[in-house]
């Protein structure tokens, strides 16, 4: 019987420095999910106490992997690059900002529901749950579609945010203001909830803007015949 040749990861087949670049954008992105989780355990069990000190610990890691991926990227652009590398390496070096917004953004989360959770309903932090499990699916898809060059996760990613998290962010929104509305005197929690749902779309937003340099990226791939 003829051999079956066995499909290596692209993330496998990377020269070293290349190949480290891509595990250190990949824990970026785990962290992430960490931090997502943490949230979503928290509102889950409604304890909440230690949130903000968990969020903190991962968002430093994540700003020392920016630093790192930044550095090897600069390192790389001054060697000379063949244009496969060089595009590879600018995809990242653009994409670092928007995943240090996401992290950002999931802090900011993390810290107000464990400020405001002792003063709100649980209705409305039970509103952030499907956000938060949608939003995660997000990222699970951006990092496979990294990790495998997979052009149908990329896509996912992007049709998820246009078809889910726009909805979801416009329900939360509109929860927050019938809220205020019936009950004046907790403003503050609904104005909160109001701003942990904007926080939350626009995390899928950035997720949205690095998926799409994936896709360019591999579009790019295809037309040479890479992919």
């Amino acid at each position: 019987m003829p051999e079956q040749s066995a499909s290596v990861s692209p993330a496998l087949s990377q020269p070293p420095a290349q190949a480290q670049v891509t595990g250190r954008f990949l824990r970026m992105l785990s962290i992430i999910l960490e931090l997502l989780a943490a949230v979503r355990e928290a509102d889950e069990r409604a304890e909440f106490g230690g949130l903000t000190a968990r969020a903190r610990v991962l968002e430093a890691e994540t700003n020392a992997l920016e630093r790192e991926i930044e550095d090897a990227c600069l390192v790389a652009f001054a060697a000379g690059l063949s244009e496969r590398e060089l595009a590879f390496y600018l995809m990242v070096f653009r994409s670092l900002a928007n995943l240090e917004r996401v992290g950002d953004y999931a802090f900011s989360v993390a810290r107000d529901l464990e400020t405001y959770a002792p003063r709100a309903r649980s209705s409305t932090l039970q509103d952030l749950l499907p956000l938060i499990r949608l939003l995660s699916e997000m990222v699970e898809r951006l990092a496979y579609a990294f990790a495998e060059r997979d052009l149908t996760a990329a896509r996912d990613v992007m049709r998820l945010d246009f078809e889910q998290v726009d909805a979801l962010y416009e329900q939360m929104q509109r929860a927050s203001l019938t809220r205020l509305i019936e009950r004046p005197e907790d403003n503050e929690v609904a104005l909160t909830a109001g701003r942990m749902a904007r926080n939350l779309e626009r995390l899928g937003d950035h997720l949205v803007n690095v998926a799409e340099r994936l896709e360019t990226l591999m579009l790019h791939d295809q037309r040479a015949g890479l992919l």
